[in-house]
């Protein structure tokens, strides 16, 4: 009996996880009637983490990423509240309107606020798929932190850091000094610099090449401000630039620590136990490229699939060219791009080109076994 698991993140923008992992499953069975098909969507903190926790869904309205008003949720498990920041200011809620200098967090920080008034001491944060840049001060002014600048109060986004004066943290919800804040990272980035939040993914979220200096510019002055106001050095942090910042606002602010998002999730849904007599693990993501071994949904994988000495294939919309991944446990790469066509035609043929795909590479892996 071939045992294989089915482990994808989202195709983000275009595919949610378990759409992935849907397609992927239809081109195995067709492919292979008699397999035994274990499917695990997965997520490190960004879109999809409360599903892949399979975490009870609580809805409430709060703020989205330009301060209006939206249906969003959080997830109960196990007695704790999961916040994901991608379903109060991820990237698909500015479709067409993208402007990391204008987004916000406060969305983040009224759901936190909601989970506290529920009864919630234990919060994790899903960092991860934002549409901001704004150090995470907008959650942090949701909660009670207040940002004065030279004409006095102001709730900060990525574009006016730089108008920071001073931070005041003695309005901060007082529920919080009680409370457990965990922050799942799907990146190891710093706050600022050329592997900073701004200039590694302020592009992917609307700025162009000047306004993502000013933004970096902007996440290094809030790191002088929160040193000068609450003697907390942020800009060595890892994983502080995770959600544009968000990552160092959950050490700064709410006192919270950071951890891989993709190791909560593996362990939360009993990933080892699964891999037991497993034959191969096939996982994915919308881009394979330099960020997919830093940290991210397939390094977190390729570890323990490395350990246990199962093969690892990505299937992913695209791929970078780059050495190195077969060392980290990674087996092969794919690309289900079919012809040299662009993305706004590519995105339309995803679905019919991952089964694509998926089934050469089951067919190619079941002859190899013959």
């Amino acid at each position: 009996m071939i045992k294989i698991i089915i482990a994808p993140d989202s195709y983000k923008g275009t595919l949610s996880a378990s759409d992935v992992a849907n397609i992927m499953y239809s081109a195995i069975r067709n492919n292979l009637s008699d397999a035994e098909i274990i499917i695990v969507p997965i997520a490190d903190g960004g879109e999809g983490t409360i599903e892949a926790l399979h975490a009870v869904k609580i809805y409430e309205t709060v703020s989205n990423p330009y301060f209006e008003p939206i249906k969003s949720f959080y997830g109960d498990i196990k007695g704790s509240a999961v916040i994901e920041s991608a379903a109060c200011c991820g990237l698909p809620l500015v479709a067409g309107r993208e402007n990391p200098l204008l987004t916000t967090t406060f969305g983040v920080g009224e759901m936190i606020k909601k989970a506290l008034d529920d009864g919630y001491r234990n919060i994790i944060i899903a960092l991860g798929g934002s549409s901001t840049n704004d150090a995470g001060c907008g959650m942090a002014a949701a909660l009670g932190v207040c940002f004065y600048g030279k004409n006095g109060l102001f709730i900060p986004t990525g574009g006016t850091l730089c108008e920071i004066q001073h931070i005041d943290i003695s309005g901060l919800d007082r529920r919080l000094r009680e409370a457990s804040v965990t922050g799942m990272c799907d990146i190891t980035n710093p706050l600022y610099g050329m592997n900073g939040a701004a200039h590694m993914f302020a592009p992917q979220k609307g700025a162009n090449r000047e306004e993502t200096e000013y933004l970096d510019d902007g996440l290094r002055h809030i790191s002088s401000v929160i040193k000068e106001s609450l003697d907390i050095d942020v800009s060595s942090i890892e994983g502080a630039g995770t959600a544009g910042g968000m990552g160092a606002a959950a050490v700064a602010f709410l006192g919270g620590k950071l951890t891989k998002g993709i190791d909560v999730v593996l362990d939360a849904v009993g990933f080892d136990d699964m891999l037991c007599g497993t034959s191969l693990v096939i996982t994915g993501e919308g881009r394979f490229d330099l960020q997919s071994i830093g940290g991210k949904v397939i390094s977190g994988i390729a570890e323990r699939t490395k350990k246990a000495g199962i093969p690892l294939i990505s299937v992913a919309g695209s791929v970078e060219e780059f050495t190195g991944y077969n060392e980290l446990g990674i087996t092969a790469v794919f690309s289900i791009q079919q012809i040299p066509i662009p993305f706004s035609e590519s995105v339309l043929r995803t679905k019919k080109d991952l089964y694509s795909t998926v089934c050469n590479v089951i067919r190619t892996f079941y002859a190899a076994r013959l």
